[in-house]
């Protein structure tokens, strides 16, 4: 015989996280397996009955420097890589055994840097040497034993050794699962010791020569944009539990790839806005927002701003959704998502009626922050960008006109501005009162957003009178200020740095608009 020489099949496991892992082994015992183990696994597995011998009396080595050495032995990586009908005499001549089952799970590095008590020294203790080795070293030898690094697998794993049927396909599975689970670990060390933030990646400092991301696949969607296009969705490693990544979905189908995007967008936005808050969203824009004394009358007036575009559209609040604004909803309109940060039971059975319709729990950001970098996809590769985190606080806010806005008209400025961020440029808001009157998305001209907005208020007979009107970048040119003024707009809210910033400035004097500056853009694209 070319195989290994006649003895009992070994199982060395050395796990952190010891889910599932004393039934693994107890069945892998009743197979005949010779269980190796180490510390705190070698305790668990004897404390469940099981017999385990040590990985000290392996490679006749104690473990040493407080466990930082335990595994990193030849008789171990020697057990680990030695090939059938090649390494017999080798591993014969010194004293070798063959492993023929790894079971390894790492140091919970990820757990330890989202801590906020950890420190940096922390940090490097919880950084695996010895179980990334072994990983590697068994996943590479995969045409002869078995890799396992994911207790999900362990059903499997140990049916199939019952079944003598682990597969040379079984195998090569589980060894590309390891080689993607140490990838993604070194991928968290790496951008945690290049950035020092808990992050796979981090929006301070410069980016890296080489970008690594780590990320877990959450779900498999149904398709993606459109019904031929195959998608999932990952969440990256390491990153706040907010936003649409950490949702939690109470009822309804499955998200789609749109439903995820809509939703990821009206979480941003409501998470932005302080006061009690509703934004509608549809094909990734807003098309109502709101602030109210109550979510119900926030929600009323957000959609009152465009009820056709809100159809089928994307629901968030930054209040919990309490029973009566549920009911509201489901008396009024078609919707596909509905999000807030808390979810009661009478606001969940109030929507219970409606079983389709996505309901979801989410954290929401402070102010809508995130400290992850924004990536955008291009055919074979990554735009890499700072998020777009700015916030009204962050603007240097200049007055421009002869007439400054009144106390009201800046309250209606700074929320027309931060809606007008989540809109697609070229964007333009028209609002007054803390509600959204028309909102002009997406055109390739601002003099058409402007136009676009007045439509959509004049076709929801919502008078423009008053209002303001908040611009996601400058105006090139003065047609989009006068279509403001026919329409009785008050004042202006816009980044400035047009070389006709002049010619803008008089025609809103002339007007007697008042504009103000941010000094600060927010195309969206």
């Amino acid at each position: 015989m070319s195989g290994r020489p006649t003895r009992p099949r070994r199982a060395l496991i050395s796990v952190s996280d010891k889910t599932g892992v004393a039934e693994l082994a107890g069945g892998l015992a009743d197979l005949g397996f010779e269980l190796v183990s180490t510390g705190g696994t070698a305790r668990a597995l004897r404390e469940a009955g099981l017999r385990v011998l040590d990985v000290s009396g392996l490679t006749g080595f104690p473990e040493i420097l407080d466990g930082r050495v335990k595994t990193l032995h030849p008789a171990v990586h020697g057990g680990l890589l030695a090939r059938r009908g090649v390494d017999e005499a080798a591993t014969e001549e010194h004293g070798i055994g063959w492993i023929d089952l790894l079971v390894v799970n790492l140091y919970p590095f990820e757990a330890a840097i989202l801590d906020p008590d950890c420190t940096g020294e922390s940090a490097v203790e919880q950084i695996d040497v010895g179980g990334p080795a072994m990983l590697r070293a068994a996943a590479k030898n995969h045409a002869r034993l078995t890799a396992v690094c994911d207790p999900g697998d362990y059903s499997r794993v140990l049916a199939a050794f019952r079944n003598d049927d682990a597969t040379a396909g079984l195998r090569r599975e589980l060894a590309a699962k390891a080689f993607a689970h140490t990838a993604r670990y070194d991928a968290l060390i790496g951008n945690y010791l290049r950035g020092g933030l808990a992050g796979p990646f981090s929006g301070t400092g410069p980016f890296p020569d080489t970008l690594v991301l780590a990320g877990s696949r959450t779900r498999e969607l149904r398709y993606g944009e459109n019904p031929h296009q195959r998608a999932a969705y990952y969440r990256l490693a390491a990153t706040e539990a907010t936003g649409i990544a950490a949702a939690k979905q109470l009822q309804g189908k499955a998200l789609s790839f749109n439903n995820l995007a809509d939703a990821d967008t009206a979480i941003q936005c409501v998470g932005a806005i302080r006061e009690c808050a509703c934004a509608i969203v549809k094909h990734a824009n807003p098309c109502g927002a709101a602030i109210a004394a109550t979510p119900q009358a926030a929600y009323e007036l957000a959609y009152e701003t465009d009820p056709a575009s809100a159809f089928g559209g994307i629901i968030a609040f930054n209040r919990p959704l309490d029973a009566g604004t549920a009911r509201a909803i489901v008396a009024r309109q078609l919707v596909d998502v509905v999000v807030a940060p808390s979810v009661p039971p009478p606001a969940r059975d109030a929507l219970a009626a409606k079983k389709n319709v996505r309901l979801l729990e989410a954290a929401y950001a402070p102010s809508g922050r995130s400290d992850c970098w924004d990536l955008r996809s291009t055919a074979g590769g990554l735009l890499v960008q700072e998020r777009d985190t700015g916030t009204p606080q962050d603007m240097e806010l200049s007055i421009v006109t002869r007439r400054a806005p009144s106390t009201d008209e800046m309250e209606d400025l700074v929320f027309a501005w931060i809606v007008c961020k989540y809109v697609k440029s070229n964007a333009i808001v028209y609002a007054r009162e803390g509600r959204t009157l028309g909102v002009g998305a997406g055109q390739m001209s601002r003099v058409a957003s402007a136009r676009v907005a007045a439509m959509k208020a004049a076709d929801r007979d919502l008078a423009l009178a008053g209002a303001a009107m908040a611009s996601d970048a400058f105006f090139p040119f003065r047609d989009s200020i006068d279509i403001a003024a026919e329409h009785g707009i008050a004042c202006v809210i816009q980044p400035g740095g047009s070389i006709r910033d002049k010619e803008v400035i008089e025609a809103a004097d002339e007007h007697d608009i008042a504009m103000a500056f941010t000094g600060m853009r927010h195309f969206r694209h």
